[in-house]
């Protein structure tokens, strides 16, 4: 199967999870793809100023991967700058944040699995 670039569902959401701004996700593949395994596989792309606010995953993780920018990233009580490269985790039962404070977009790659 390949799904292009073009066939790819993008949701805009404002102030996802209390956060600033609008937020884009770019779902690679709906949840029948993942086979029952995860809810999310997708581009995450942050404005300057836009941010997903603080949550907790439950009965879920999440990992990012960030393809460009330099998003900075609340993990767990601390906050740490992320660079392109960096993995980003937030296992279940566990809270994070992540924002673009930078005038630079940030783009992430995101995967929620089951835990």
């Amino acid at each position: 199967m390949v799904i292009k670039e073009k066939d790819c569902a993008v949701e805009l959401r404002e102030h996802m999870r209390a956060g600033d701004g609008t937020v884009k996700i770019t779902n690679f593949v709906g949840k029948d793809e993942l086979l029952g395994k995860g809810r999310l596989f997708a581009r995450i792309t942050l404005e300057p100023g836009c941010s997903i606010g603080e949550h907790v995953h439950e009965g879920d993780s999440e990992i990012f991967v960030v393809e460009r920018g330099c998003p900075t990233y609340k993990d767990g009580d601390k906050w740490v700058e992320a660079k392109p490269g960096d993995v980003l985790v937030c296992p279940a039962e566990t809270s994070h944040s992540i924002a673009n404070r930078t005038e630079e977009t940030v783009d992430i790659i995101a995967l929620i699995v089951y835990a």
